[in-house]
């Protein structure tokens, strides 16, 4: 007999600490891209960002639920052009791109229909949600189901309908266990009214996107497509906000199944962080936007005098406090990097020392001489990371050096982030090894990232200490990749 590992239980209001859960880096950058969304609102930067940003999310969530998969070339090509069968090559798919692309148009229809469900002022109900699943699952005919013999069988699918047997999947530990047929009406009553509340509470969006998902995913009300449902929910909450669809891709489906795993148990905090750092990364992207884009097909005198604009604007804004906060408080965390890196390096030295006399570790900190340096490397690590790094308004940078039969280097670069200065900060880092041929000229390798993310704060967050308390772990990671990948190289 199969043991049951999750048993369903009736869902559970927001937990007793959820205002503890909001991200207070997140609301900041959210206040900061809300000023800068209506400058852009008709700008054709932000029309391109935000239809491929709705373009990805229609094929990303249904590539994490096993419903198709698209090779990775082929799925940016269909997010930077547009969800066309003449664009999926022979062999990109595990499916005829006949089959596929009529359900990634429907994907792109309720995402779009969010945006208008949202631009109504209308509240969310039952009927909406249903017919949500009906958009969404309207080019599949049939799910996988259990005939009474314990075979596997197709069974057409209820579009918008409620599911009359019980869903239950059976997972390598046993058997995860939703909510019966019989009390799903009741159950999404109940997360509906309570939904309502929130709204009236006005719960942070990152903890009310990840309740509603769980609490939705746990009463998994439809036959089949109740992840699409659930995301799609969640979407609707950060669009409701002027936030952006919560896109969960392929490379984040792992940290998303454990974060739902850990919402089984009771604890919410990882799936409200997983939904904040994806928004996080949507906002960080959109500020970076050029707003060059905006004078592409100007004149040549409205350029340069655009461009004027722009320098002038630029000058004024470093006698502005917003400035002074921002880079006091990166100062500070210059100090912490170079006191970190300064006891690696001690560390390093003790070792080093003993092997051969010409080994050795340092620690440098830029100053105006040289604060120009790596600026190459650190616009590479920035378009890897997907932003732009404005190292005119700001730029310095704490480099570990370790020397011995070649030379190591962990730089980690400070710089404003955005074509335009307003307020944000960013952190980066990469590894980059130089080494001496036999005429003894020095050669570069190609720099390698050591973050996962960009670490970015802004000055009008309210609590400094919290961007702290952020950063350290942050650079404690930096530093265990950094010195991991100059070991692998020894």
């Amino acid at each position: 007999m199969v043991q049951k590992v999750y048993l369903w239980k009736q869902i559970e209001n927001l937990p007793e600490n959820w205002i503890t859960l909001a991200s207070t880096e997140l609301e900041s950058l959210a206040v900061i891209w809300k000023s800068q969304a209506k400058k852009l609102q008709e700008s054709d930067a932000v029309k391109k960002f935000n239809e491929q940003l709705s373009r990805e999310w229609a094929i990303e969530t249904g590539i994490i639920e096993n419903l198709y998969s698209i090779d990775r070339g082929t799925t940016q090509l269909l997010i930077e052009k547009g969800i066309e069968t003449a664009l999926i090559p022979h062999g990109a798919t595990d499916k005829p791109a006949e089959r596929i692309v009529p359900v990634l148009i429907d994907q792109q229809e309720a995402l779009e229909g969010l945006f208008s469900f949202v631009a109504h002022s209308q509240e969310l109900t039952l009927f909406y949600i249903r017919e949500l699943h009906q958009i969404l699952t309207r080019h599949q005919e049939t799910v996988d189901a259990v005939d009474a013999f314990g075979h596997k069988v197709q069974v057409p699918l209820l579009h918008g309908q409620w599911k009359q047997n019980p869903n239950n999947p059976t997972r390598r530990d046993g058997i995860h266990e939703y909510c019966h047929p019989m009390q799903v009406q009741s159950e999404m009553e109940s997360l509906v009214r309570m939904h309502l509340e929130h709204t009236h509470l006005r719960v942070s969006p990152e903890i009310e996107a990840a309740w509603l998902h769980h609490r939705f995913a746990q009463i998994h009300p439809f036959q089949d497509g109740n992840g699409r449902v659930a995301r799609a929910l969640a979407s609707l909450i950060f669009i409701r906000a002027d936030w952006f669809p919560l896109v969960i891709n392929r490379d984040l489906r792992n940290e998303y199944i454990d974060a739902l795993e850990e919402a089984d148990k009771g604890n919410l905090t990882s799936l409200v962080n997983l939904f904040a750092k994806i928004q996080k990364k949507a906002f960080v992207k959109a500020l970076s936007l050029s707003e060059n884009v905006l004078s592409d097909y100007k004149p040549l005198k409205q350029l340069i005098s655009a461009g004027i604009d722009r320098l002038k604007a630029r000058k004024e804004k470093q006698i502005q406090q917003i400035q002074l906060q921002a880079f006091a408080l990166t100062e500070k965390l210059e100090d912490i990097a170079e006191e970190k890196f300064g006891e690696v390096a001690l560390a390093l030295n003790n070792e080093l020392k003993d092997l051969d006399e010409g080994y050795f570790s340092d620690v440098k900190r830029s100053d105006k001489s040289n604060d120009y340096w790596f600026r190459q490397q650190i616009i590479q690590t920035a378009k890897a990371l997907e932003y732009y790094a404005d190292t005119r308004t700001y730029r310095s940078w704490v480099r570990l050096k370790i020397k011995e039969d070649r030379q190591t280097e962990i730089i980690l670069s400070f710089h404003a982030l955005g074509f335009e200065f307003l307020g944000i900060m960013a952190a980066s880092a990469f590894i980059e090894y130089r080494d001496r041929t036999d005429e003894q000229e020095v050669t570069f390798d190609i720099p390698r990232i050591l973050c996962n993310e960009v670490f970015q704060f802004s000055y009008n967050e309210q609590q400094k200490d919290t961007v702290v308390q952020r950063f350290i772990p942050w650079l404690d990671d930096v530093l265990l990749v950094g010195l991991e990948q100059w070991r692998k190289q020894l």
